[in-house]
C-alpha cells in the first residue's frame, strides 16, 4: 500500500471484523464506528478504536454521512471502507469523502448513480445489449402511478425498490385485491431502508434461478470477472444459502452471462468490486441489478478463487489498477455459505431478539464470519444475521456435506435461530440435485405450515436433560441438608434413604409448545443417576460435566445412551440443544401456582420486540377478521398485527413511535356480538 495507511470501517458486525483482519494483514491501521446500541459490540471490541455516531436507529448513526466523515477525520483515516448496506451505495457519501480528501474504497459516485439505482442500471444494461426483464421504463415515485402500471400489466408482477436490494421494499402482486395497501407498504419499507420510495414494476418470473457475477474494474474501462455465484435459495427475496460456482449452469449460458457482466462493467468504467445479478429461466437470462459494493456472499468466491476480495478492493483503491488479469483467475472446487440468523423458521422466519447466552463455533470445521460472542444482544435495529459459515470442497457434494457438518457442530443458545432449518435445507432433494428456484423455500414452508396439525414434540432426551438441570438448580439454591439437598436424599417433598420410587406428586411441570410433562423425581443413586417419571414414562438418567466439554455442555446418560447436550437458563425456563435439535421448556413448580397459559382472547400481542410504525384502526372502529390493526417494524421487516375475528377495537395501548416488547398488549378487539 502506498497512499492508504489507515482505514475507517463504516459498518458493524461480522463484515467490519472481516475487513479489519485483511487491513491488518496488509499493515494498515484500522478504526471503526458504532451506534449507541453497539457501544459494547464485538466489532468495537475487536477493532479497538471506534467513534460513536449517534442513536441506535441507523438513521441516527450508521446512515449519517456527516458523522462518518467527521469520524474519519477524527481518527486520522485516509480511506473509508463501507462494507455492505448502510452508506455503501450512496453517491452523496462518496462525494462527501472526495470533498474531504478521503479515499472511498469502492466505485465512483458517477458509477453509483449510473448503476446503483435499479431503474437507471436497467437502462445502462439495455444500452449495451444485455437482456432485461420487461416492465416499467424506470422508477416510479408516485403510488398512484405504480398502481396504474400494475393494473396495465399481466399478473403476476414484481414491485421492487429502485434504490436498494436485499429483498427490502419488494412484493409479488398476484391479485389486485388490496393493491393500494401493498404498494403503500412496499414504498414505506423502501423509503425507510434506502431513503427513497421509488418503485420499479416488472414482469414476475416465478420459476427462476438467481445467479450473480463478481466483477472487478480499474475505473478506466478494464474489467474482469471472478466467476459466478448461485443465490437461488432465498426466503422472502433474501438469500439463505449461496454457492459458487453455479450448480448445473450449461457452459454456453455461463460464458454468455459472464461476458455480459464484464461488458457492462467496462462500459461504465467500473472501479473496484461489484456484482452483476441475473435471473435465469431455462436457457434465457435477464439482467436484474448491479450491487456496487462487497456482497455478503463474497466468501464463496474467495474460496473457489483463493483470492482475498477485500485486499483486491484495497489495492484497486490504492493504486488505481487491477492487480491481476482475467487469465490469472482460476476456479477450483466448490463452496457453500449459510447465513445463520436470529429468526424462527417455524413462524415464517419471524426475527427474534434478545441475549445470546452461548455461541460456540469451536467444533465447526469450516470458515466462520461472525460479529457476536456469547452474552451479546441481538437488537431489533439491525439485520438478524449472527454468522456466516463457509465450506469449500473438491466438488459440490463434498462442500455441501462439509457445511452440513459445520452447522451440526454449531451451538447457539438463548434465541431461536434458523440453524436446524439450514441443516435441513442442505438435504432437500431440490438442493441435492440443484433443481431449485427462488420461490422454493417460501412455497415449501407455506405448504408445511398449512399441513401441520400440531408442533413436533420435544425429544425425550431433551425433556430428561431439562428435568435434571432444573433439579440441579433447585439443589444449588437450597440450604445445606434442605429438602432439595443431594445429601438429604431428595425424593420429592420427603427425606429418605435407599431405593425409593418417584414421588407421588410432581415437583415441576415442563412445557414446550402444546405439550406438558409433570416431572416426579426419585432419590439420586450413588452414581448420580435419578429415576424420573416424565408424564407417563419412567426413565433413569444422569448429567455429567467432564471438564473437557467446556462451560454449559454436559453428557446425558439415559437408559444406556450417551448424548452431549448444551444447557442454558432462559427467562422462565431451560433451553436444551443437541444433535437432535433445540428445545425450550417453560418450568413451573407444581406447588408454585396455576399452570398453563392465560388465554389472550381478543388481545393483540406483539409477536416480537419492535417499533410501532402505523396504527390502522381507531378505538371504537369496526374491524374484520384478518384486518391489520397495528404495523410493527423490527430487523428491517414489517409485521402486520391483525384482528382475530370480526368486531371492534375496544382499546389501543400503543402509539406510532412506541418501542414495544415481545408479548406486550397492543390493543384489544371485542367480537361483533359483544360490541
Amino acid at each position: 500500500m502506498q497512499r492508504i495507511s489507515k482505514v475507517l470501517i463504516a459498518n458493524r458486525g461480522e463484515i467490519a471484523c472481516r475487513i479489519a483482519r485483511t487491513c491488518r494483514r496488509l499493515g494498515l491501521k484500522v478504526a471503526t464506528v458504532h451506534s449507541a446500541a453497539d457501544r459494547h459490540a464485538r466489532h468495537v471490541r475487536e477493532i479497538g478504536e471506534s467513534v460513536e455516531l449517534g442513536g441506535a436507529a441507523p438513521g441516527e448513526s450508521y446512515l449519517r454521512i456527516d458523522a462518518i466523515v467527521a469520524a474519519a477525520r477524527r481518527v486520522g483515516a485516509d480511506a473509508v471502507h463501507p462494507g455492505f448496506g448502510f452508506v455503501s451505495e450512496n453517491p452523496a457519501f462518496v462525494r462527501a469523502l472526495d470533498a474531504a480528501g478521503i479515499a472511498f474504497i469502492g466505485p465512483t459516485a458517477e458509477t453509483m448513480e449510473r448503476l446503483g439505482g435499479k431503474a437507471q442500471a436497467k437502462r445502462e444494461a439495455a444500452a449495451v445489449g444485455v437482456p432485461v426483464v420487461p416492465g416499467s421504463e424506470g422508477g416510479l415515485a408516485d403510488a398512484a402511478a405504480v398502481a396504474r402500471t400494475v393494473r396495465g400489466m399481466p399478473l403476476p408482477v414484481l414491485l421492487k425498490a429502485g434504490a436498494g436490494g436485499g429483498g427490502r421494499g419488494m412484493a409479488v402482486v398476484e391479485s389486485l385485491d388490496g393493491i393500494d395497501a401493498r404498494i403503500e407498504s412496499a414504498m414505506r419499507e423502501a423509503e425507510k431502508a434506502f431513503g427513497s420510495g421509488e418503485m420499479i414494476v416488472e414482469r414476475y418470473l416465478p420459476r427462476v434461478r438467481h445467479v450473480e457475477v463478481q466483477i472487478a474494474g480499474d475505473g478506466h474501462g478494464r474489467a474482469i470477472h471472478l466467476y459466478e455465484r448461485e443465490c437461488t435459495l432465498q426466503r422472502r427475496h433474501q438469500k439463505v444459502i449461496e454457492e459458487a460456482p453455479s450448480a448445473g449452469l450449461p457452459a454456453p449460458l455461463r460464458e454468455r452471462l459472464l461476458a455480459d457482466a464484464v461488458k457492462l462493467a467496462a462500459a461504465v468504467n467500473y472501479r473496484g468490486l461489484g456484482t452483476v445479478e441475473f435471473v435465469v429461466a431455462g436457457d434465457e437470462y435477464f439482467f436484474l441489478e448491479v450491487n456496487p459494493r462487497l456482497q455478503v456472499e463474497h466468501t464463496v468466491t474467495e474460496a473457489i478463487t483463493d483470492l482475498d476480495l477485500v485486499e483486491l478492493q484495497l489495492r484497486i483503491a490504492d493504486g488505481g489498477e487491477l492487480p491481476l488479469a482475467q487469465v490469472d483467475v482460476r476456479c477450483a472446487g466448490h463452496a457453500f455459505e449459510a447465513r445463520l440468523c436470529a429468526e424462527d423458521a417455524e413462524a415464517g422466519f419471524l426475527p427474534t431478539t434478545g441475549r445470546l447466552e452461548r455461541v460456540d463455533f469451536s467444533r465447526a470445521a469450516v470458515r466462520v464470519e461472525t460479529g457476536v460472542d456469547s452474552g451479546d444482544e441481538i437488537s431489533p435495529y439491525y439485520d438478524s444475521m449472527i454468522a456466516k459459515l463457509i465450506a469449500h470442497g473438491s466438488d459440490r457434494d463434498a462442500a455441501r456435506r462439509a457445511l452440513a457438518a459445520g452447522l451440526r457442530e454449531t451451538t447457539v443458545i438463548g434465541l431461536t435461530t434458523n440453524l436446524q432449518f439450514l441443516h435441513d435445507l442442505l438435504h432437500w432433494p431440490q438442493t441435492l440435485d440443484a433443481s431449485f428456484h427462488t420461490r422454493l423455500i417460501d412455497e415449501r414452508v407455506a405448504a408445511a405450515s398449512s399441513a401441520r396439525t400440531k408442533p413436533a414434540v420435544a425429544p425425550a432426551e431433551h425433556v430428561a436433560a431439562a428435568a435434571l438441570r432444573w433439579l440441579e438448580r433447585e439443589r444449588a439454591a437450597a440450604p445445606a441438608l434442605g429438602c432439595w439437598s443431594e445429601a438429604a436424599g431428595f425424593t420429592g417433598w420427603r427425606l429418605g434413604v435407599g431405593a425409593v420410587a418417584p414421588a407421588p406428586l410432581p415437583s415441576v411441570v415442563l412445557a414446550a409448545g402444546d405439550t406438558e410433562w409433570p416431572v416426579r423425581y426419585a432419590a439420586p443413586a450413588p452414581d448420580g443417576a435419578v429415576e424420573l417419571r416424565l408424564g407417563d414414562e419412567t426413565t433413569r438418567a444422569a448429567l455429567h460435566a467432564p471438564p473437557t466439554l467446556g462451560a454449559g455442555r454436559r453428557l446425558l446418560h439415559l437408559d444406556g445412551r450417551v448424548l452431549e447436550v448444551a444447557l442454558a437458563e432462559v427467562p422462565g425456563g431451560i433451553e436444551v440443544v443437541s444433535a437432535l435439535g433445540r428445545s425450550v421448556f417453560a418450568c413451573t413448580p407444581y406447588l408454585g401456582g396455576a399452570l398453563g397459559v392465560q388465554g389472550a382472547g381478543g388481545q393483540l400481542l406483539a409477536p416480537m420486540m419492535g417499533k410501532v410504525v402505523a396504527v390502522k384502526a381507531a378505538t371504537g372502529a369496526a374491524v374484520a377478521a384478518g384486518q391489520t390493526v397495528i404495523v410493527l417494524e423490527s430487523m428491517k421487516m414489517e409485521l402486520h398485527v391483525s384482528a382475530p375475528f370480526d368486531g371492534s377495537v375496544a382499546s389501543l395501548r400503543c402509539a406510532v413511535g412506541d418501542m414495544v416488547e415481545r408479548h406486550q398488549a397492543l390493543a384489544e378487539v371485542i367480537p361483533a356480538a359483544a360490541s
